[in-house]
């Protein structure tokens, strides 16, 4: 189905480049998903134009509206862009949303009471259960959410887990991954995790994907109202190398993300094996846990 973006947002015009069907508005009579984007990652477009293209391939009409925090300035981002194709998330409070994004962030460095914008975060996670039908948490925000749901700690890597990794599907019965085989593959980008030895046992949290090698992949929380994936579905075939040439330069260190070139060879280009397990595991969110139900 079409997805409607914002008029004039920049990813709009990739978009259609690449054949999607972005109308200005929903047709008389349909009332599109509301799916807001909490976007905490530092190249704002960059992340737009990924959530969005995931979004392209659901089967409901749905309406994607990037929100932020009140008050919040951005060091990356143009100001403008924010002012015009952002709203307060506070704007939603009473009327809530079918479903909720909330990104990853640079921030994994910190405690999480550290980070600036946490008391808001916290407020908005509280909000989310109450007044979202779905909120998808991903990277550093599944690690968010699941310390200040259930306590589960993250803990520094002693290498940046980096790479694409094969995710066993540990629910085959979850909507999730329906249409999915298992394993599937999922892109990471991370220097901590969250390990699932330390999930409650009696919380209803329930780890559904996990790898040998990256570990916890992905958990589901209240039946599908809360659902938390530590990698980055969404990410573009070339993300993974844009970082490693970024941290390269700053001389940091960083080794060739693994599985994620053709014959592990950069010559040889990407292999993006993980594209049709992340359009279909959008499209079975919107479906099963967004769409159902709805308002």
């Amino acid at each position: 189905m079409p997805l409607i973006l914002p008029h004039g947002l920049p990813a709009a015009e990739t978009l259609r480049r690449e054949g999607a069907v972005l109308p200005p508005a929903a047709p008389e009579g349909v009332r599109p998903l509301r799916v807001l984007l909490l976007n905490l990652m530092p190249q704002k477009a960059v992340t737009e134009l990924d959530f969005a293209r995931m979004l392209c391939g659901c089967s409901e009409w749905v309406e994607l509206i990037p929100v932020k925090i009140r008050g919040q300035r951005y060091k990356t981002t143009p100001q403008a862009h924010m002012d015009r194709y952002y709203t307060d998330i506070d704007a939603f409070e009473a009327d809530g949303a079918d479903g909720l994004i909330v990104t990853g962030a640079p921030v994994e460095h910190l405690p999480f009471e550290q980070v600036r914008y946490w008391p808001q975060l916290c407020r908005i996670m509280d909000w989310a259960q109450r007044r979202v039908r779905s909120t998808l948490y991903v990277c550093w925000g599944a690690q968010a959410a699941l310390y200040h749901r259930y306590g589960i700690a993250k803990h520094g890597l002693p290498a940046k887990m980096f790479g694409i990794f094969a995710q066993n599907v540990l629910a085959p019965e979850e909507p999730l991954f329906d249409g999915i085989g298992s394993p599937f593959a999922m892109p990471n980008s991370r220097h901590t995790e969250v390990r699932a030895a330390e999930f409650p046992a009696d919380a209803g949290l329930r780890l559904v994907a996990a790898s040998s090698e990256s570990g916890a992949g992905v958990a589901v929380a209240d039946g599908g109202r809360a659902i938390f994936d530590v990698g980055h579905l969404e990410y573009a075939p070339l993300t993974l190398e844009t970082e490693w040439r970024r941290d390269q330069a700053k001389g940091l260190p960083i080794e060739m993300p693994r599985h994620y070139y053709h014959a592990d060879s950069p010559e040889a280009g990407v292999d993006y094996s993980w594209r049709e397990a992340a359009l279909r595991f959008y499209a079975n969110w919107i479906t099963h846990y967004v769409a159902p139900g709805r308002r």
